[in-house]
């Protein structure tokens, strides 16, 4: 966003008085910033989206017509399924806006809440516990999804279509040798070891969030005032573990860097961490236009988009360099659901 002010030398004194000085400006831009979400936060990232030609199942979905601002959170898998959804709805026909990449979850749920986009990938736990406001997870993955489906629209009028398997939910991962070392595989083993090996590296926000470290710890009986901990942030923890700076590292389990650093995620078995599949959320305003359409869009990728995919795709842009948007639109085509355009 610029501004431009003209202005002669032959203007009188008390004229001049008028205009507002630079810093002036900067402080009224920067309120027009807060003020004006869409015309300062909202922008895309991640590479340009290029359009296919939609193949197989989606060969005859036609979305001419419709008009869709797609957003996405700011961070790699956000990014890379942002573009996904960006590709699709292109390929499509729809005349869409690209607004990938918005700064935090409380942002991206404002801005589809308000109407600034129309379409977000979202979590089911983020929306049951974040937004929706409950305080304890649903353990059936079926059910949460059901749960959050029902109450969001409800409510808020938003459409949340069948989740992916995939589950971005926490987790923690160990290195193989610590692995065969401690002989663990499940969380419920750490209770057996002795207090010397129970070392973590985690985050600030799990550290200290009522459904974090400590409840998780109580969950499966590990003595709290004998654990070792170190919080680091998010990015550091993944390479600390694998360096053996602590045995267990908190981990999103569909982050790239678990496998480029073979790094094992442990089993959750007493099921404490929320279900986070991921869903496509659309307004329900938008979503009525062509409700059909977009369901049989939707679906078949959704269904698609496993752990190990997600896993696979978030290496790409993390440890290869990559952009989303090259990411998304190779893994569109590898599945068959788009072909590249005859030039």
């Amino acid at each position: 966003m610029s501004m431009h002010v003209h202005g002669s030398q032959a203007v009188s004194a008390p004229m001049r008085r008028l205009r507002p000085s630079p810093r002036r400006l900067l402080i009224l831009l920067v309120m027009a910033c807060s003020l004006i979400f869409s015309s300062c936060a909202l922008g895309t990232s991640g590479g340009l989206s290029a359009k296919g030609k939609l193949a197989g199942s989606l060969a005859d979905i036609n979305l001419r017509g419709q008009s869709v601002a797609v957003g996405s959170k700011n961070f790699t898998e956000q990014l890379v399924l942002g573009k996904i959804a960006v590709i699709l709805l292109k390929s499509a026909g729809a005349d869409v806006n690209d607004l990938t990449n918005i700064p935090g979850s409380s942002s991206a749920r404002q801005a589809l809440l308000s109407g600034q986009i129309d379409f977000l990938w979202e979590y089911t736990g983020t929306g049951w516990i974040s937004y929706l406001g409950h305080s304890d997870p649903i353990t059936d993955p079926q059910q949460q999804y059901v749960a959050v489906r029902d109450e969001d629209l409800a409510k808020n009028h938003m459409v949340w279509l069948p989740p992916a398997p995939m589950n971005n939910t926490y987790g923690f991962a160990i290195t193989q040798k610590t692995k065969d070392r401690l002989g663990v595989s499940k969380l419920s083993d750490l209770a057996a070891l002795p207090s010397s090996e129970l070392s973590f590296c985690v985050e600030s926000e799990l550290n200290s969030r009522n459904d974090g470290f400590e409840p998780m710890a109580a969950k499966y009986d590990l003595p709290l005032g004998q654990v070792q901990r170190k919080v680091l942030d998010t990015g550091a923890i993944y390479s600390a573990t694998a360096d053996g700076l602590c045995n267990f590292g908190e981990v999103f389990t569909t982050d790239g860097r678990i496998k480029a650093l073979n790094l094992t995620v442990l089993d959750d078995d007493r099921h404490f961490f929320p279900n986070y599949n991921v869903s496509p959320v659309i307004r329900q305003k938008t979503y009525n236009k062509a409700a059909d359409q977009y369901r049989e869009l939707f679906d078949p990728v959704s269904k698609a988009l496993t752990n190990d995919a997600l896993l696979a795709m978030n290496a790409e842009v993390d440890v290869q360099g990559r952009e989303p948007a090259d990411v998304a639109y190779d893994w569109l085509i590898a599945q068959g659901f788009i072909t590249k355009p005859k030039s």
